[in-house]
């Protein structure tokens, strides 16, 4: 997967999970404020992987 594709796919699971949380905080559920809390973190994980091989790329050039 390339650099640009997994920064992208990162803020899409970061946006989604940051959207579950605050459903779950709205409903009272907080399983499913977790589950979003979790989603939103792995997607900023993917996004920060992305960005430090974007560095790396350009680094190396």
């Amino acid at each position: 997967m390339g650099d640009r594709m997994q920064r992208a796919q990162g803020k899409a699971k970061e946006l989604k999970g940051r959207a579950k949380q605050e459903a779950g905080v709205a409903a009272g559920k907080p399983g499913t404020e977790a589950r979003g809390a979790g989603e939103e973190i792995k997607g900023k994980a993917q996004n920060a992987a992305g960005k430090a091989r974007s560095a790396v790329k350009k680094a190396t050039r």
